[in-house]
């Protein structure tokens, strides 16, 4: 399915792994509807909450989100700095409790527009967001080339499911698509939608089985969130539930996901410059 595979290994394999302080992880799932999106930007605001500088770099092409979620209006996307002439201060938006978000979707595929001086010149904008502590890739959902390309291109992987059957099932797709191509070693996983931590815990058990029964990867349990109505209400708001209500269930769920994050190592690929060499690369 993925013809460049063995590039893709190569491309990640090949930059120097000289140390820096931004964390890159990529966020996706199996299938859509799962609420990866309202993850994401739960756990960045819950992050910077506890100190950390971060970015959202909303991959998700063509059907990105996390601007909506926040309540914000992007008036430019990433390649605008590069074909107006922006700086990258002048694209990132400031979201909720100084968050920030770079709007990419489906302007990522214009890499293949790019002359070698225009990379070059957009690369050098880029090498600011190594002031981030993480940055945080927000995907597409499902088994394609662009989200495989993202998880080759990152550091850490988590993916998120549901108990539901279908997600267990869309998600064992990605991760064995993710150990055929060689991209990961190890992802770590979330179960969203859980009625309580007991099914979280035994839907997680349920998806290791199979993991560990036909795969070389491993997987690890970063934690669930619990199903709760006031996830819904703040969409409808378009404020992030983590602010709209901090002490609901779903708050403190992802509250124990970021310090059980903080708490592991996570070794980086020449921080952002890095990540977006890989990715001219691949898109390329």
């Amino acid at each position: 399915m993925l013809d460049q595979a063995e590039a893709l290994r190569r491309l990640v394999n090949e930059e120097d792994e000289k140390n820096s302080a931004t964390k890159i992880i990529t966020v996706t799932s199996g299938k859509g509807g799962v609420g990866k999106s309202n993850f994401v930007v739960n756990l960045a605001i819950t992050l910077q909450n506890q100190g950390k500088k971060v970015l959202i770099f909303d991959a998700d092409l063509g059907m990105g989100n996390d601007d909506v979620l926040m309540g914000l209006y992007p008036k430019h996307n990433i390649f605008d700095i590069v074909f107006t002439g922006l700086e990258i201060k002048d694209i990132i938006v400031e979201g909720t409790n100084g968050v920030n978000l770079i709007p990419a979707g489906s302007a990522l595929n214009k890499a293949q527009e790019l002359t070698e001086e225009e990379r070059k010149l957009f690369l050098e904008k880029l090498e600011t967001l190594d002031e981030y502590d993480y940055i945080l890739m927000d995907t597409g959902a499902g088994v394609n080339k662009d989200v495989l390309s993202f998880i080759a291109a990152s550091e850490e992987l988590i993916i998120l499911t549901t108990p539901e059957p279908t997600s267990l099932t869309d998600g064992y797709s990605l991760i064995k698509a993710t150990d055929h191509f060689k991209l990961k070693t190890t992802a770590k996983i979330v179960v969203n939608k859980a009625f309580t931590k007991e099914e979280g815990e035994e839907t997680y058990k349920k998806f290791d089985r199979a993991v560990s029964k036909f795969l070389k990867i491993n997987i690890e349990y970063l934690g669930c969130i619990l199903e709760d109505r006031k996830l819904v209400q703040s969409v409808r708001q378009q404020k992030p539930f983590v602010v709209l209500y901090p002490n609901c269930d779903a708050a403190n769920d992802i509250h124990n996901i970021a310090m059980k994050l903080m708490g592991q190592e996570v070794n980086s690929l020449n921080g952002a410059k890095g990540l977006f060499k890989r990715l001219f690369n691949i898109f390329s």
